[in-house]
């Protein structure tokens, strides 16, 4: 038998270091992981919006008739509402009238974004709550800007840095940005 006993273990020296170290670490880490996590919860977000938008304008021109993107709480009608963070449908509408009649075929639906509190709306004071492709892929939109519409993503906390802008034009053209400033032009 030893006089001298073997020494494990951690003293409490190198315990309080080594809990020093990982708080340090965390604390650089955790804003940077929030970062992404956002950042990337609004891509896709907004990219869900533009997708479809791409795939209403698509089955516009293979259809040869006029397909409807709108705002819609309940995924079964189109709300007359500025707020698409509450979702939307995607319709092959055969009057081109904006609203889901009996016997159009509902081909896309996405539900709100109520988890995270972001919101989607139009930029100013625009009112916009449905988008119609003909068979040209041109766009008409419910609104009192005729040329351009601007939607804006911004998070629950309106943080500038992860404001998304989504700008559609009349002839069907999507622009996409990310803009760190928060306001689009």
């Amino acid at each position: 038998m030893s006089t001298h006993p073997d020494s494990r273990g951690f003293t409490l020296l190198e315990l309080v270091i080594v809990m020093l170290i990982v708080a340090i670490l965390a604390a650089i880490g955790v804003p940077s992981f929030k970062y992404v996590t956002t950042s990337n919860r609004m891509a896709g977000e907004i990219n869900g919006l533009v997708g479809d938008m791409q795939y209403a304008r698509s089955e516009a021109i293979k259809q040869g008739l006029p397909v409807t993107l709108c705002a819609s709480s309940d995924g079964a009608t189109c709300g007359n509402s500025n707020t698409w963070q509450t979702g939307w449908i995607v319709f092959l509408d055969s009057n081109g009238n904006q609203t889901l009649d009996a016997g159009e075929q509902i081909v896309r639906t996405q539900p709100d974004f109520s988890a995270t509190g972001d919101t989607l709306v139009p930029a100013g004071n625009a009112r916009f709550s449905a988008i119609t492709f003909n068979r040209e892929g041109y766009a008409s939109m419910n609104t009192v800007q005729p040329s351009t519409v601007t939607l804006l993503l911004h998070d629950s906390t309106a943080t500038a840095q992860w404001t998304r802008c989504l700008q559609i034009t009349v002839v069907g053209a999507l622009s996409l940005e990310r803009v760190p400033a928060g306001n689009c032009t």
